[in-house]
């Protein structure tokens, strides 16, 4: 694979540094090793369950090496522990499908993990027909013609080529195992023999869909044929070992632990004996599916084993339940013969088709497949974004504008907002990119699907913010890094951002658990510079904020609670969606999920633009949702609207949730829980079932005696199409001002006042200044934001 033949001369200039960057430094690109970029590579093979133990690990280890120190300072050190053997603890002796296992010991060295399969070559073909079995949901059929497979056989690790769809630009991933493991999967061999060699890759050269795009060979990409494999080397000796990968050695230390990434035929070699990993590979007849439903779809072609199948040269992307995925339509790819389940869907409006075959050896099988809908959002006005995604950010491949695109269309995702930014150095990704379409759709846009370049300004003290179409690109996209000072306050890139016409919000806000009767405390501590959007208090008060991303991949618990304590001390912010999709990530949790996994859906005037798009945001008419669908009025007024009540007067208000996951609707004022109804359980037939495309509605009439807010929730089950660990959804409010009076509660405003404080004390105590001029540019921001809510107490 490589960069695009007709990107602009920068664009692809800057892709195929980042092709070099990957190839000599890994997943981390050479970016400076703070606490969480050294997690990336442990991230990829270690299940989401396990990233709470991980980090109690690193946070054990530390007090270990500085006995004493308070709980912030130590938080301060997270990146000094060996993150290796932290993984091997974490894992303690177990192993995710998708790893393997090399471990040293006295008795020798043995090699652990479950078995890769490969293709085998496969013979001239038959011309004959058959069906798919199993159930399937949606328009399907399995039809065999005559086709002839290539000379030689397709490994696991290995990949082909992208290939065009109508409506979108290709897409996809290379195979990989997933979680689950195969009967057999507990392989346990003595590993002391020659390995064997690899298998060719096959070329083709199908262009690229979006504007006549194509593909050249002469730069090829890393990351984007062959996937490698997770080696852990965990040795259990009391003495040194030297252990030798390709081109590099390292001597482990006593009871060490090393992650690589290796090829089936790299050369392993400890204290000189070499480590087959042909044990590994599992022999299979081939066959070939055609994959078509008829539009851009996300698909999954997934073995019982849990290893994913995919099209040729398409990165192999796991989602966070660890599910293959790729996207596109009328897709070849080869698969084993073995009983296989294929499923696609389309984004949160569609429901899933799922299709169950084994396929026979040597013949193509033509799999037509189309997901329902469950509901249509831009039918009733309402189009759908993600505020936070990345082409490029780091990564184990090179996120090319081509995939954003298929991602966009498969998922059928209206507004997609892909950022520039930086990771822990000064180098900003895709700042070429933004720099030439700032200010215009990017070229796969149309009707109802706009893509623009956008920015993600980062301090990570005081917090992370998008950008939404800025006219320009800004002067400055990050405090704190590379030797930077934290100044000057998120404000001043505020302030610009917004002089560039852009939409702004705080993004990924709050990490710690935070409940409704805490104090806000759990904002600044422990750790403090772990990106939560402290800053945010003040910034919102001064008008500087258009809204919060309360769906994240952050604690959407803990950042609803915290939502609820601005807007009840008077702060008007319209609820958004910013997954932190990363493009350029292929297993890392729910970054690794598709772009728009949550979505900040708005009620637009007119049709869909840019400008449309972020009118309604700025007007506070959405919701943000992880799945279901969520309508809410007051007095007939949906979200965003202001009633200028009398007190005493009486609203009615009334909140409706379609989608399987659907568990209760609630309606929310200033006082807490007005009014609620549950799903009984069997309403929809299955997880991830069509189901009954029925809403789940409540009413509630309530007078009104203080200014208060109004705000729908829904609360989910546990479901396969929530991609995180809470499924959700809620309205932006309705304000309801009484006798020209807006609601602000005293409880909350002292809240954000002791917030204010909290800021202070830790701007004092951890940020990176200059001179003191810098620290009373922080002190006169949070003074003028007191002086605001000391206003509203009165």
């Amino acid at each position: 694979m490589s960069a695009e033949s007709m990107l602009p001369e920068r664009v692809a200039g800057a892709l195929e540094e980042y092709g070099r960057l990957l190839d000599a430094h890994g997943i981390t690109w050479g970016e400076p090793e703070i606490h969480y970029v050294k997690f990336f590579a442990r991230r990829r093979v270690l299940p989401p369950a396990l990233f709470d133990r991980f980090w109690q690990l690193v946070f054990r280890a530390v007090a270990e090496s500085h006995p004493g120190e308070p709980l912030d300072q130590l938080a301060a050190r997270l990146d000094e522990p060996d993150y290796d053997r932290v993984l091997r603890d974490t894992l303690d002796g177990e192993l995710p499908g998708h790893l393997v296992a090399l471990r040293v010991g006295p008795d020798g060295v043995v090699l652990e993990g479950a078995p890769k399969t490969v293709l085998l070559p496969a013979p001239p073909l038959r011309s004959v027909q058959g069906e798919g079995k199993g159930e399937g949901k949606g328009r399907r059929s399995a039809r065999v013609t005559l086709r002839r497979a290539g000379e030689t056989p397709f490994v696991l690790l290995s990949g082909g080529a992208r290939r065009k769809s109508k409506d979108s630009a290709p897409d996809g991933g290379a195979r990989r195992k997933s979680k689950d493991s195969v009967p057999d999967s507990g392989v346990r061999r003595a590993a002391t023999d020659p390995a064997a060699g690899g298998a060719a890759r096959r070329p083709t050269t199908d262009p690229v869909a979006g504007g006549g795009a194509g593909l050249v060979p002469s730069v090829p990409l890393p990351g984007r044929g062959e996937e490698r494999i997770s080696l852990l080397i965990d040795s259990s000796l009391d003495d040194t070992c030297l252990v030798g990968v390709d081109d590099e050695q390292r001597r482990l230390a006593p009871r060490g632990a090393w992650l690589v990434e290796v090829d089936h035929d790299s050369a392993i070699v400890v204290d000189g004996a070499r480590v087959r990993l042909d044990l590994l590979l599992r022999p299979t007849p081939a066959a070939r599916l055609r994959l078509r439903a008829g539009m851009p779809c996300r698909w999954s072609v997934m073995a019982a084993d849990g290893a994913g199948w995919f099209p040729p040269d398409t990165p192999s992307r796991h989602d966070y339940h660890g599910r293959p995925y790729f996207h596109g339509d009328d897709l070849l790819l080869d698969v084993p013969c073995v009983p296989l389940t294929i499923t696609v869907t389309r984004g949160m409006e569609y429901d899933e088709a799922t299709l169950e075959l084994t396929p026979d050896p040597a013949e193509e099988h033509l799999i037509e497949l189309t997901p329902k809908r469950l509901y249509d959002a831009p039918a009733r006005g309402w189009f759908g974004g993600d505020m936070h995604v990345h082409l490029n950010w780091a990564g184990d491949l090179v996120g090319l504008p081509a995939d954003a695109a298929a991602a966009q269309h498969g998922e059928d995702l209206h507004v997609l907002n892909l950022l520039a930014g930086n990771v822990a150095g000064s180098r900003v990704y895709d700042r070429e990119a933004l720099e030439h379409w700032t200010g215009e759709d990017l070229p796969w846009s149309d009707a109802t699907h706009v893509a623009r370049m956008g920015v993600e300004y980062r301090n990570d003290l005081l917090g992370h913010v998008y950008a939404f179409a800025p006219r320009a690109a800004p002067r400055r996209y990050h405090t704190g890094f590379a030797g930077d000072s934290d100044w000057p306050p998120n404000a001043d890139g505020l302030r610009e951002l917004r002089g560039l016409g852009a939409l702004v919000g705080y993004s990924h806000p709050f990490h710690t658990p935070i409940s409704d009767g805490d104090p806000p405390k759990g904002v600044v501590s422990p750790v403090p510079r772990n990106c939560a959007a402290r800053e945010l208090v003040a910034d919102a008060a001064l008008g500087l904020v258009d809204s919060l991303d309360v769906l994240t991949h952050a604690s959407i618990p803990a950042t609803a609670a915290v939502y609820r304590r601005l807007i009840g001390a008077g702060n008007r912010l319209a609820v958004t969606a910013g997954t932190d999709a990363m493009i350029s990530f292929t297993r890392s949790d729910n970054q690794s999920n598709p772009p728009g996994w949550a979505r900040v859906y708005a009620r637009t005037e007119g049709e869909l633009t840019a400008r449309s798009f972020a009118a309604a945001v700025r007007a506070g008419r959405t919701f943000a949702t992880t799945g279901p669908w969520l309508e809410m009025t007051v007095d007939g007024h949906g979200p965003g609207h202001v009633i200028h009540a009398r007190k005493g007067q009486r609203v009615t208000v009334t909140a409706a949730a379609i989608g399987p996951e659907v568990a209760a609707v609630r309606i929310r004022t200033a006082d807490g829980v007005r009014a609620g109804a549950e799903r009984l359980p069997g309403d929809f037939a299955r997880p991830g079932g069509a189901g009954r495309a029925e809403a789940l509605t409540v009413t509630a009439d309530f007078v009104v005696d203080e200014p208060t807010y109004v705000v729908a929730e829904v609360l989910c089950d546990p479901h396969p199409r929530t991609m995180t660990a809470t499924g959700y959804a809620l309205t932006s409010p309705v304000y309801v001002d009484v006798d020209g009076r807006q609601v602000a509660r005293r409880d909350d405003v002292r809240w954000c006042l002791e917030w204010l404080d909290l800021l202070e004390e830790l701007i004092r105590q951890h940020a990176r200044l200059a001179s003191p001029y810098q620290f009373g540019d922080h002190v006169s921001l949070l003074e003028q934001a007191r002086t605001i809510y000391r206003a509203r107490l009165s």
